[in-house]
């Protein structure tokens, strides 16, 4: 049998009852139906008809939250009398009192009220006709910021819901009679029994260039204390991916400032490098320091903070702040104590907020910071959900999670603007092991990864990338002329310099070949240290790498490799800044340069051990 509740605001008329049941049992033939009316005074006026999981809805108060009066106006009376009162209050004698300003005062707010309801009641004169027809059902569990409702019987996957509280869910269970959805707002706004819409789309961020310089939580608001904005556009978080005709060949490079990345593993824009490691191991500088070295470039830049504590979010932006970067770029942030389902969403907020960017034919660089609390929050929301478990009770979809979310990151063809999403994820491990489970998923979906090492990291090279497990499949293709000139045989060399190290440990006797690949190898490693936040053009990196790779570091002593480093750019910045143009203008290394930086290295090493055997 067939029920059917009506809602009325005040009883009914036998004709009125007649009317719907008509209607009703047409819409039902040959069914049973029971109809069951109440009365409930807080719809105003109209009524609510209940059919399974649709409802019929006529009732005043829906149409006048539609227009937006809402059900209490007192604010509305004291803005717009505060306001009316300012323009028609005329200035009052000297010898007017307090109690004649505050009768005014009272009038004015009169008038106003009586102005309001006046013209709300004629727009509720034109929609209490109007009946909004629309699937709903009502939370029957809620907890934890998941909710399960019964109907919604149309219900989509990553489709938004509407509380009728006006809290905001995204459906991530469909199970016969019943949808489970998680909650972005306060969890304690949402109680059992309310009513749960469908909205027939999903969650939206504001995007554009109003955001630039910005800290936005996952739903677009502003959390950095500078004041509201008004976006432009509104953009889904969930997109598909571009097809692989819509892509274009990654051959133009992210330089990342770092000598170690952009010589072993290059980087380019439209690709997606994973950083991994352990924690405090460097991974966060290493984005950082990619970010700051886009300054002056035309990358726009996305960090999405996933997990992460507060000071450590404010300190990355006082650190981008100070260096001016955040001008080209956008924080969203969902850390520690936001709930589970805003870590969920942050990623693809942050996506969407750069889709756009890369859309209008920009070079967009983002930074997930960190995937692995990301899934950790994706299993907690599933469990909740009573979703199957399974590895380490992750869902069986934690792939396909990251994956739609990696995807996304592409070089666009010429036809489509050109434009470009970089992303660099970035994945904590235990104890160094990238073969978990979360850190497989995510090496099998990224074009390589750069993995930062523990023990190198305790041992003062930083970055402590370790170039045996490092790898960028993209390659030679993202890097200029000069850069693959210079730094062709540097990762074979320095794996293979590790590698003795490990033996010379020994103590065991070594031929002049071997002895000399360790001592190069001591010098290379100290030339490719780097300071956090200090990123080095590509000019410099090929000049460094020239000297390396020519050996014209020998007669320096290691522990002085780093000053000599140093102070050999500048010099060489003043003394040879039209090499540095030419460099810079045409990307390739001409004989010429080689022996010109040959000729500088030899003047300013001369100059330099004079100044260490005078100490």
């Amino acid at each position: 049998m067939t029920v059917i509740e009506v809602t009325s605001a005040a009883e009914l008329s036998k004709k009125q009852t007649a009317e719907i049941e008509k209607v009703f049992s047409a819409k039902h033939k040959g069914e049973k139906i029971d109809f069951v009316y109440k009365i409930d005074k807080e719809l105003i006026g109209g009524i609510l008809v209940v059919d399974g999981d649709k409802y019929y809805d006529g009732t005043y108060r829906s149409q006048i939250d539609k227009i937006g009066a809402a059900f209490s106006l007192s604010d509305k009376y004291v803005e717009a009398a505060t306001a009316t009162k300012r323009k028609r209050a005329k200035k009052p004698a000297v010898s007017a009192t307090a109690h004649t300003e505050a009768h005014n005062a009272s009038l004015t707010a009169e008038h106003i009220k009586a102005d309001i309801d006046s013209e709300l009641s004629g727009k509720v004169e034109k929609y209490k006709r109007a009946f909004d027809v629309r699937h709903a059902g009502s939370v029957e569990f809620c907890g934890d910021g998941v909710i399960m409702c019964n109907g919604l019987s149309d219900a989509e996957y990553g489709e938004m819901l509407r509380v009728e509280n006006g809290a905001q869910a995204i459906v991530l269970s469909l199970t016969d009679g019943h949808v489970g959805a998680i909650v972005l707002d306060d969890e304690d706004k949402v109680s059992a029994h309310m009513l749960v819409n469908t909205t027939g789309m999903i969650v939206s961020v504001p995007v554009g260039d109003k955001l630039l310089g910005r800290v936005i939580d996952p739903l677009g608001k502003p959390i950095d204390g500078l004041g509201d904005f008004t976006p432009d556009k509104y953009r889904p978080i969930e997109a598909p991916a571009p097809a692989i005709k819509d892509r274009a060949k990654v051959d133009v490079p992210m330089q990342t400032g770092l000598l170690a990345v952009d010589s072993m593993i290059p980087i380019g824009r439209g690709q997606r490098e994973l950083i991994i490691g352990d924690r405090q191991t460097g991974k966060t500088s290493v984005a950082v320091d990619t970010i700051l070295n886009q300054k002056g470039t035309g990358v726009i830049c996305v960090y999405v903070a996933i997990g992460q504590k507060s000071s450590t979010v404010s300190n990355i932006y006082n650190t981008l702040a100070e260096r001016g970067a955040m001008d080209y770029t956008v924080i969203v942030s969902a850390t520690a104590r936001d709930s589970a389902p805003l870590q969920y969403i942050a990623p693809y907020a942050g996506c969407a907020i750069a889709e756009e960017f890369m859309y209008a034919g920009k070079d967009v660089l983002i930074v997930y910071d960190d995937l692995s609390k990301h899934a950790v929050a994706y299993r907690a929301m599933s469990l909740l959900l009573k979703r199957p478990p399974g590895r380490e009770a992750y869902p069986g979809d934690i792939f396909y999670l990251h994956s739609r979310l990696l995807e996304r990151a592409a070089k666009l063809s010429p036809e489509l603007g050109g434009g470009s999403m970089t992303a660099l994820p970035i994945v904590e491990t235990l104890a160094g092991d990238i073969s978990a489970y979360i850190p497989t998923n995510i090496i099998s979906i990224t074009d390589g990864q750069i993995y930062l090492e523990s023990e190198l990291f305790n041992a003062g090279i930083r970055p402590a990338i370790n170039v045996g497990l490092s790898v960028s499949r993209v390659g030679s293709s993202a890097q200029t002329k000069a850069m693959r000139k210079v730094s062709g045989k540097l990762r074979l060399s320095l794996s293979q310099y590790r590698e003795l190290a490990i033996f010379a440990q020994f103590g065991a006797d070594l031929d002049e070949s071997t002895a000399h690949m360790l001592e190069h190898g001591k010098r290379t490693t100290e030339v490719i240290k780097q300071d956090v936040h200090c990123p080095m053009s590509v000019e410099h990196q090929v000049i460094i790498l020239y000297m390396t790779t020519k050996e014209l570091l020998k007669d320096i002593p290691v522990a002085r490799i780093t000053e000599f480093k140093d102070k050999f750019i500048k010099f060489f910045d003043i003394d040879y800044a039209d090499v540095i143009a030419e460099l810079q203008k045409t990307g390739e290394l001409t004989m010429d340069m080689g022996i010109t930086i040959e000729e500088a290295v030899d003047e300013f090493s001369r100059l330099f051990l004079k100044g260490v055997s005078n100490e």
